[in-house]
């Protein structure tokens, strides 16, 4: 099953609306990403463990 994580469940000054879903470690990749180059996070095994634990469950969207 596919995973996001939503941004929007982290409050920050920013704001931030960014969703990102795909595969779990593509997720956690980006993610961590976005986290160091938009929230200026240090990219950390504790920082990918915290967006592990914060992944959800992708909605299923029929057409």
């Amino acid at each position: 099953m596919r995973k996001m994580v939503d941004c929007r469940d982290h409050p920050s000054e920013m704001h931030c609306t960014l969703v990102i879903a795909g595969e779990e470690e593509e997720v956690v990749r980006a993610a961590t990403e976005h986290a160091v180059s938009v929230h200026g996070h240090t990219d950390s095994p504790e920082l990918r463990a915290q967006i592990r634990s914060a992944l959800k469950d992708e909605a299923v969207q029929h057409a």
